[in-house]
């Protein structure tokens, strides 16, 4: 029996769809355990780009179960169409994918408060995606949300009721213009809550005790990254949920005792969606360059990634948040071609160089000290082992590894699962 954990250690979009989609073939569970369909997880293979909001990344791999844990929150509408999307591909979905009845329901409303709620800061915005996710969680830990196993009650659209109507008079409370067709939205909901139906609903943390118990190998997955945790991220730029490795046994119910590796993702650079601070971000062409050749385009909002150097003090933080026991660098293949590559080591934090991560990294505060590497010409896309990667390459990986103290045991060199190179 192993319990694996997959974590992103940036602000998000490092690659975890890919590796998910490499490792599944050897775990019987994919689990997902936080986060909403904010969050797109991109897999290539074959030639074709797939993205998932909601459902875990081993749903290709036909001997694999999907579980939707506790943790995690539904938009039943947003659900439907991404089960749609995957019809296609001669799918068991039915078979294949089950749901934790304590995950809790993005409903209509919780999208337009969002969007209320955004609106009503003006320049002071977060960066909302509006896809529901913080009204939601907000709901949840106020103790007014509606969860999967709520579909099943008799008093099910009383009980939406009630707090749709709450909706209404807090988005009217904000005084903001929004325009929108509740009963349009609500029949396209309720629409889909019935094909939600059609799939299992389990006791999620029963369901993974017993699959401890007979001895099944089982990998966690999480969306967003340790950056945007509720707690330990650049707050109050973060997302909802806890993206960290703690999130993993409360979103799932699995023991911190049982959990054996922790892979940690990270691209071979940094990039952050929306706003909050970003010290290593660069405004110049070479940050457009990595934009460009790196296609950072947000997969579920199509929203362009700001770019910038690899920070090793939030990288460093991160690993050590989660117990981090393995490494794995994205997008190696994007930084060719550069003459002079720069990694962030310190932070000059109000005058001072430190190398932890501050309670603040507003860039008043925070300068970041750079260390130089030389770049390589050399195209890594089809590469297949890590004997044939430049020199400078591997002298940037092993720069990385002693400073973090975790060996990098993947390196990708490009979107297809097949390129992949294990160390």
């Amino acid at each position: 029996m192993t319990v694996d954990l997959l974590l992103g250690l940036q602000w998000g979009d490092e690659g975890k769809g890919k590796i998910v989609d490499v490792l599944t073939s050897n775990y019987d569970i994919i689990a997902r355990f936080q986060g909403g369909p904010n969050a797109g997880h991109t897999l290539e293979f074959d030639g074709i780009k797939h993205v998932l909001r909601t459902i875990p990344s081993g749903i290709f791999h036909k001997d694999s179960v999907n579980i939707i844990g506790n943790g995690v929150v539904i938009d039943p509408v947003v659900f439907q169409k991404e089960i749609e999307g995957l019809e296609k591909f001669n799918l068991d979905i039915k078979k294949k994918l089950i749901i934790s009845r304590k995950a809790h329901l993005i409903l209509p409303t919780h999208r337009l408060l969002d969007a209320a709620s955004e609106a009503s800061k003006g320049k002071a915005k977060i960066g909302s995606t509006l896809k529901g996710i913080g009204p939601t969680y907000m709901d949840k830990t106020g103790r007014n949300g509606l969860r999967v196993g709520d579909i099943e009650l008799e008093d099910f659209k009383e009980r939406y009721r009630a707090l749709a109507d709450k909706h209404e008079a807090m988005i009217a409370f904000y005084d903001v213009a929004i325009q929108y067709n509740l009963a349009e939205l609500e029949k396209e909901f309720f629409e889909a809550i019935e094909e939600l139906k059609k799939l299992d609903f389990i006791d999620s943390e029963e369901y993974m005790h017993q699959a401890q118990k007979a001895g099944k190998s089982i990998l966690c997955e999480g969306a967003q990254g340790s950056l945007l945790d509720v707690d330990f991220g650049t707050y109050p730029f973060v997302t909802s949920s806890n993206t960290t490795a703690a999130g993993a046994c409360t979103g799932l119910g699995i023991a911190p005792n049982k959990i054996k590796e922790v892979y940690g993702i990270f691209k071979a650079y940094v990039t952050r969606v929306g706003s909050g601070p970003f010290p290593t971000e660069l405004f110049d062409e070479v940050g457009a360059t990595m934009a460009r050749v790196g296609n950072e385009f947000g997969s579920v909002t199509g929203r362009q990634r700001r770019c910038g150097w690899l920070d090793l003090v939030a990288l460093k933080y991160a690993v050590q948040v989660n117990g981090v026991t393995q490494l794995m660098m994205m997008k190696g293949d994007v930084l060719s071609g550069f003459e002079t590559l720069k990694v962030c080591t310190e932070y000059n934090y109000k005058g001072q160089n430190i190398s932890h991560f501050p309670y603040n990294i507003e860039p008043e505060n925070v300068t970041p000290v750079y260390k130089e590497f030389k770049g390589w010409k050399q195209d890594l896309t089809g590469l297949t082992t890590y004997d044939q990667l430049p020199i400078e390459l591997k002298e940037y990986i092993e720069f990385i590894e002693k400073e973090i103290e975790v060996p990098i045991k993947i390196v990708s060199v490009g979107p297809d699962r097949k390129q992949t190179i294990t160390k």
